[in-house]
């Protein structure tokens, strides 16, 4: 069965990226573009602030609390949903931010939390700033996820015939969820690049891509190897569910009051 697999898979080869040498120095890949994907989604975000009557400076200066929220959230979600065991026995691990274990989906909690009490803060319109804020967020993933792709930390299941599949060092052709996950934010990138030339109604964004990543990130979960699972399904998963209603919940009263006005 694996020989077969290695025939039909013969897709993309293993590389792996884990340090960029610039002159004497070598910096690490995924760090690089991690950094440059939230750099990206700032500056879009910021464009798109303008455009709708905010000042930019407001996501320039909400980008900092934010990222830091998001990092604090993505570690602390890892350490208690997917491997708590290991940070008990060893609490400083939890702590090392050189260590690797952070979780998306923590990152987008905290960052959430974060952004919810700078606008009430700043007395914002909610929906329209949140709109804002949110339009960048799927090119930086774009970015961000190809780090997670050229180190390969995510690897999937055996795959046969797609032609996504990375064929690893051990002979087997596998899903990798950094590539997936990475073209999932070029795909939302777009649609947003598409849906954004014309004016929409406030919270329009924000609904869109609570729907379009809560739904392909929950059925792109089932192809990752390794992972903590609760009754068959990841943290992430059971966190995706309450994400996808609510933004259908939210895209739903946005087309009921725009077509009211």
């Amino acid at each position: 069965m694996i020989e077969i697999i290695k025939v039909l898979t013969i897709m993309i080869p293993f590389f792996q990226l884990t340090q960029i040498p610039i002159g004497p120095l070598n910096i690490q890949a995924w760090g690089t573009l991690v950094a440059l994907g939230l750099l990206l989604g700032t500056w879009v975000s910021a464009k798109r602030a303008k455009t709708q009557g905010f000042e930019p400076k407001l996501i320039w200066d909400f980008a900092f609390w934010t990222f830091l929220a998001a990092f604090l959230g993505a570690r602390i979600f890892h350490v208690l949903f997917y491997d708590f065991g290991h940070y008990l026995a060893n609490p400083l691990d939890a702590i090392n931010p050189a260590l690797p274990g952070f979780s998306v989906i923590g990152g987008f909690i905290g960052a959430s939390i974060t952004v919810i009490y700078l606008i009430r803060k700043h007395k914002l319109p909610f929906y329209k700033f949140a709109d804002a804020a949110i339009f960048g967020l799927p090119f930086g993933l774009m970015i961000g996820r190809l780090g997670c792709f050229v180190i390969h930390d995510h690897p999937g299941i055996p795959c046969l015939s797609n032609p996504l599949c990375v064929l690893y060092p051990d002979g087997i052709a596998r899903h990798d969820h950094g590539l997936y996950l990475a073209m999932l934010g070029a795909i939302t990138a777009v649609i947003f690049y598409i849906f954004g030339r014309k004016q929409r109604p406030d919270g329009f964004f924000l609904s869109l891509y609570l729907i379009i990543y809560s739904f392909s990130r929950f059925f792109l979960d089932f192809y990752r190897a390794i992972d903590a699972r609760y009754l068959y399904l990841t943290p992430t998963q059971w966190l995706l569910l309450p994400a996808f209603f609510l933004g259908v919940y939210i895209f739903y009263n946005t087309i009921k009051l725009s077509t009211k006005k």
